[in-house]
């Protein structure tokens, strides 16, 4: 599969250049018999590439445990949001020094919860595009109309005693059309209320990284991946592309 071959090709890497005039061209069986690392110059044709559809090319990428994941698909994301609405918010977890809160009930025929966190700064609410809010009960159209206008959406649930987040199979914090996932083998979830540290800093920026280490995430990045393989009449040599 693509991951073992990708960690094959990174332990036993060739650089093989496009350009360096300098450089004879070199066959790909020559290249194939060599040991690496070398650089070479060649002049092949592209057989085929994978995966066919660009979109695929996309993958997330775990730097901690190297490990290579399939983005989940929106209907995933959808299905965690509708179970975590089973569970009603807990009044008693409303309105703390470190965030205020908002609760409604839909008017369609489940009449739904919502509850929505909205963390403060100074004691005082942030301009929109520059607040952290977390959600509870809210619906996959819900969760997107909040993020058009508000900086950073985090979904959560109650529990007894603490809000936390919902299953890593979702994501820990939406930024704009950007959704953050973090790495279930690596993360360890701390609670929620980490959050306030953040809060109380001179000008909380609300970056990513600095949410996911007080949260206990490994956050996972976004990646691209193609593999080439080339063709002289010599031989065939799979090419890898991995960038971020």
């Amino acid at each position: 599969d693509l991951e073992s071959h990708l960690q094959r090709c990174q332990q036993l890497s060739v650089t093989v250049l496009t350009d360096h005039q300098d450089l004879n061209n070199t066959e790909l069986r020559t290249i194939l018999n060599s040991t690496a690392p070398q650089q070479y110059r060649i002049r092949a044709k592209l057989r085929t590439y994978k995966p066919q559809k660009l979109y695929q090319s996309v993958k997330l990428h775990c730097s901690k445990c190297n490990s290579l994941q399939e983005i989940p698909d929106g209907d995933d994301f959808d299905l965690i949001l509708q179970g975590s609405a089973v569970t009603t918010p807990n009044p008693e977890l409303h309105n703390t020094s470190w965030y205020d809160s908002v609760t409604w009930t839909t008017q369609d025929q489940k009449q739904r919860k919502i509850a929505i966190h909205f963390v403060k700064h100074d004691e005082m609410l942030q301009q929109p595009e520059d607040t952290l809010l977390m959600i509870e009960g809210g619906t996959l159209k819900e969760v997107w109309k909040l993020t058009k206008r508000f900086k950073c959406v985090i979904p959560v649930r109650s529990t007894e005693d603490s809000l936390e987040l919902l299953d890593l199979s979702a994501p820990f914090l939406l930024q704009g059309n950007i959704k953050y996932y973090g790495c279930k083998q690596c993360s360890t979830p701390k609670p929620i209320k980490g959050l306030s540290s953040i809060a109380a800093e001179q000008r909380p920026s609300w970056e990513p990284t600095e949410i996911a280490q007080v949260l206990g995430i490994e956050p996972l990045q976004y990646v691209f991946i193609m593999k080439f393989t080339l063709v002289d009449g010599t031989g065939a040599l799979n090419a890898y592309l991995f960038d971020y």
